[in-house]
């Protein structure tokens, strides 16, 4: 098959892990396939360059808005109709239904190509208070319902993000709707033979406010003096969280550790005993789904996939930092439960967040559309 993916951004080289399961999945569908893949943003510059077997056209545009966001959005159309001319598509398939769902959802129906559009982001929410989210403006909200309504099939991983959709009102027929998830390198992300330190947690996410590490000091500040919390990750917060651990007397007891390179990932999950997610909104959350793999219990706010999946780990409302640090609590508590549900998340990882599983639900999804068109 000739399968075309839209992303806003993509690796610039094979070391570059910008977007890591972005990468892992590409490799896996080239690994069978012919792809190419249409990176409108990063990296910054324009070019055709090749990552193993995949070919890689990056538009280059950056931080594009205004006019010159409509211009990105002609010229990726353009490129896509110049690559469709040269070799056909057999499907085109868009992570994130914004501007990569629209421009795509306009080339399949000039083009007559059958269009996948992955919800993977904020597309369908608004947090006015942090202004996160798509739903925002009516302009993003067009450009969602636009890649929404253009798609063939809309990829939902989780009822959480079904029930998005209709809080949105988007009226998206259920025979669009399938359920699919991106899988995690389940080679690379392994448990270890070491016993973990069963007095640290961690927490691997954007310092941002949707992912709300606030609630996730505060629940710390509730929990035991010895136990510790590993930060990974950068973003504008730091300054405030650092701040506040300061003003919740848990300073020494907060380790913001920084970016950390996705390859030294692994050692950084097996050491702890608990991952924890504080987000008022996710997805996916793959690092959720990394440290599962590494055999790691979570403990997160009810979002994304988690609850769909209660092998993964157990959750609390979102904010909410005291029953946040009672799920923790309750987990540190009980050696043998915590052990049995790192065991029950390494396996569904096994059985249904692999990179291969993902690959295969895709192939026989795009497989299906193209026989369905076929027979227009």
């Amino acid at each position: 098959m000739n399968i075309g993916v839209l992303l806003p951004g993509f690796s610039s080289h094979a070391q570059d892990w910008a977007l890591p399961v972005q990468l892992n999945l590409a490799r896996a569908l080239a690994a069978q396939d012919q792809l190419r893949v249409i990176a409108l943003r990063y990296p910054h510059r324009r070019d055709q360059y090749r990552i193993d077997s995949i070919s890689v056209f990056a538009l280059g545009a950056g931080q594009a808005r205004g006019r010159q966001r409509l211009r990105l959005w002609l010229d990726a159309f353009r490129l896509i109709r110049r690559l469709h001319h040269e070799t056909p598509f057999d499907v085109l398939h868009a992570m994130w239904a914004d501007e990569t769902g629209l421009i795509a959802a306009w080339a399949g129906r000039w083009l007559q190509i059958p269009v996948v559009v992955s919800i993977l982001g904020g597309e369908l929410v608004r947090l006015h208070d942090i202004g996160y989210g798509l739903q925002l403006s009516a302009f993003s909200r067009w450009i969602v319902g636009r890649a929404l309504h253009g798609a063939d099939r809309i990829i939902i991983p989780s009822d959480y993000v079904r029930q998005l959709i209709n809080t949105a009102g988007y009226r998206i027929p259920e025979s669009k709707l399938i359920f699919g998830t991106l899988g995690v390198d389940a080679a690379r992300f392994t448990p270890s033979s070491a016993p973990p330190d069963t007095q640290r947690l961690i927490n691997v996410a954007s310092l941002v406010p949707v992912k709300d590490q606030a609630t996730l000091l505060r629940a710390l500040a509730l929990l035991e003096p010895h136990i510790h919390l590993d930060i990974i990750g950068v973003g504008p917060e730091q300054p405030r969280l650092e701040i506040l651990a300061r003003d919740l007397g848990a300073a020494d007891r907060v380790h913001f550790i920084g970016a950390v390179d996705h390859p030294e990932l692994p050692a950084y999950y097996q050491r702890a005993a608990i991952k924890v997610l504080s987000s008022r909104h996710e997805i996916l959350a793959m690092a959720t789904l990394e440290a599962a793999a590494c055999r790691l219990p979570v403990v997160s706010t009810a979002v994304g996939t988690l609850p769909n999946y209660p092998s993964l780990g157990v959750t609390a409302p979102v904010g909410d930092h005291a029953a946040l640090a009672a799920a923790i609590r309750a987990l540190l508590d009980d050696p043998g439960q915590r052990q049995a549900l790192g065991q029950s998340a390494r396996q569904t990882i096994l059985d249904s967040f692999t990179i291969e599983g993902t690959a295969a639900h895709l192939r026989a999804l795009y497989r299906a559309l193209r026989t369905t068109a076929s027979h227009r």
